[in-house]
């Protein structure tokens, strides 16, 4: 009778030898953006070529069926995943618990409207992993940027305004406080988490403005492209929110103050 030999121990550790991690995580809030999702992860792959990458979406449960096209994608190719939020919604409160799953060094952050330059990534993440900056944030406001993608007169109205008020309560001076395509290592945002409000639309800002010591900001330049797909969340309720969340941390920041 033959005998069943079991696998030498190295055959076995060579099957399941760990793998690495990815690098880079780039975290996409999206709500209704079931016809960017491919071409968005095609752009991606075709861009970032230096560094392990997974794609995380976190859908708030789109009635458009974003999620499942998330899900399609897959399971074709492990470096995407998809987390489906159910009875809460909100921009900043998804970038946080897309953030939180992830474990890779350096987070990117874009929206799922294909607005945002992926060919920028690579640089974002130069800048933290070779140069030493702690936070990488594309801007349309330095030479080479332009916001021109913006999709109206109104749009272009508040996303002026908000710079300039974001601007004097921020403890760090930059060009594009309202930027949603920004890159930042991982550790610095967690450690902040506890301090935000996670309202709204502007991650970026309510980072930056609860941070004690000011971090190094590099600014990189990309142009703001036209939606292609779907269609724009800005509205009356964004206002409020961006209102809220300025509310929030100055009230937060008084209270530190007031304990030294």
């Amino acid at each position: 009778m033959q005998v069943a030999v079991a696998p030498a121990h190295n055959d076995m550790h060579a099957r399941c030898a760990p793998r690495p991690g990815p690098e880079l995580s780039i975290i996409i809030p999206c709500y209704n953006e079931r016809g960017n999702i491919e071409p968005l992860f095609r752009a991606v792959a075709a861009a970032v070529t230096r560094y392990t990458w997974e794609l995380i979406f976190v859908d708030d449960n789109s009635p458009d069926g974003t999620i499942d096209e998330v899900w399609r994608l897959a399971r074709a190719d492990s470096r995407v995943r998809g987390i489906v939020r159910v009875g809460r919604r909100g921009l900043s409160s998804a970038v946080i618990e897309g953030i939180l799953s992830s474990s890779a060094p350096v987070v990117a952050v874009m929206d799922g409207d294909m607005q945002h330059d992926e060919s920028l990534l690579e640089r974002m993440a130069d800048a933290i992993t070779v140069e030493g900056y702690d936070v990488a944030v594309g801007s349309r406001h330095v030479e080479g940027g332009d916001n021109s993608g913006l999709a109206n007169a109104w749009r272009l109205l508040l996303s002026n305004a908000g710079i300039r008020i974001a601007q004097y309560f921020l403890p760090v001076r930059i060009t594009d406080p309202m930027s949603g395509f920004f890159a930042v290592r991982r550790d610095l945002f967690v450690k902040s988490v506890h301090k935000l409000s996670g309202r709204g639309f502007k991650i970026l800002l309510d980072m930056l403005m609860v941070q004690k010591t000011p971090p190094r900001i590099i600014e990189l330049p990309f142009i703001f492209r036209t939606r292609q797909a779907g269609e724009s969340k800005m509205g009356k309720k964004v206002l409020f929110q961006f209102a809220q969340m300025i509310s929030h941390n100055l009230r937060a920041r008084k209270k530190r103050a007031g304990h030294k």
